[in-house]
């Protein structure tokens, strides 16, 4: 794995103690978690997303040529769309995660420790949060497109506050069609980019070099014996990682379905799970399943009694295009594909 902007931390027995003694708690839980089949094409990009209050989350498809921007502040950043996407969008308001017509998936999770601005960067075009993924997305097609795009670092990060002055504090996960992966963290207004071949798991808190590093402490453990089991981000990750490399390779996508989900399903917190001590804790609200080589987007409501999916495949991205929106509050009984239950719509207004 190549660490880009910082110097690779050694695993140390210090750090991996510290979390593993409680150091790290978290309210906000994510997983992401990716499954590569045996003919390496077959990439499904697993993500939960844990919060202690309902999310509402919808599913829009932007086609090709929209301009967009930023934000509202003077000398936003502003672009137009080359590639058509599916985006999650939590409380019609920001986007969550989302795949292009290119097969490039990012996800956002939370990170406590995430700082976006300082002195350097308050003069830079303003980027909201809110469309920051979809920004990510509708420009590029590679990681390593979106990288080098992160890298010039020529804008300024910031976020609404949600769910009572929650701060958006968070870090990405980026997988393409080739595999090729990064996670992107923010640091005291600094980027940092972590860059490897096929990075099979990310969490939350601590940063990317520490939690790797408590994993190497379990990596050296082993796991077919014992493995951390608390909803904690660190216990999450390397669960996930382990289980990741121990599961049968498939190029059969319903298989590789089925093998993604009952490792997000281990991954995941319980449903109303409650912990006298930590009034706060997230339970997952939804999991979803980014099929790259096929273009297929699955939701998972974790109070639906079924999975259903977006084949991106048969959505019309071509310029011009109306906007698709898919109303999961109504989605009780979909099951499976349910492409053609998307309505036109306006887009979403995002939480600026």
């Amino acid at each position: 794995m190549k660490i880009m902007g910082v110097k690779h931390l050694a695993a140390s027995a210090i750090v991996a103690f510290a979390a593993l003694s409680g150091g790290t708690t978290d309210a906000d839980a994510c997983s992401r978690i990716l499954y590569v089949g045996s003919d390496s094409a077959l990439r499904i990009v697993g993500r939960s997303l844990d919060w202690k209050t309902p999310i509402p989350t919808n599913l829009y498809v932007y086609p090709r040529g929209m301009h967009k921007i930023g934000n509202t502040l003077p000398g936003s950043v502003e672009w137009t769309s080359k590639y058509g996407a599916v985006y999650a969008v939590g409380y019609d308001g920001g986007v969550t995660e989302g795949m292009n017509e290119k097969g490039l998936v990012i996800s956002s999770l939370f990170c406590k420790g995430t700082v976006y601005e300082n002195e350097s960067t308050a003069h830079r075009p303003p980027m909201s949060l809110a469309v920051f993924v979809a920004w990510l997305l509708d420009t590029n097609a590679t990681t390593p497109e979106v990288v080098d795009v992160l890298r010039r670092h020529d804008f300024n990060i910031s976020g609404a506050t949600f769910d009572g002055g929650t701060a958006s504090t968070l870090h990405w996960g980026i997988t393409d069609a080739e595999g090729r992966c990064a996670v992107v963290e923010f640091e005291n207004g600094s980027i940092r980019i972590y860059e490897g071949q096929d990075m099979p798991a990310m969490t939350n808190d601590p940063n990317f070099p520490e939690m790797n590093a408590i994993n190497d402490y379990w990596k050296k453990i082993g796991g077919s014996n014992m493995l951390p089991g608390t909803v904690k981000s660190p216990d999450r990750y390397v669960r996930g990682y382990y289980f990741d490399g121990h599961v049968a390779k498939t190029a059969d996508a319903d298989l590789g379905l089925a093998i993604i989900r009952s490792i997000m399903a281990n991954v995941s917190v319980p449903y109303m799970y409650t912990v006298e001590t930590e009034p706060n804790v997230s339970s997952t609200q939804w999991r979803s399943y980014s099929n790259i080589r096929d273009r297929l987007y699955y939701f998972d409501i974790v109070t639906n009694p079924g999975i259903f999916y977006i084949d991106l495949k048969k959505c019309d991205l071509r310029q011009g295009a109306p906007v698709l929106k898919l109303d999961t509050s109504v989605s009780q009984d979909y099951m499976g594909d349910v492409t053609d239950r998307l309505v036109e719509s306006e887009p979403f207004k995002p939480m600026f």
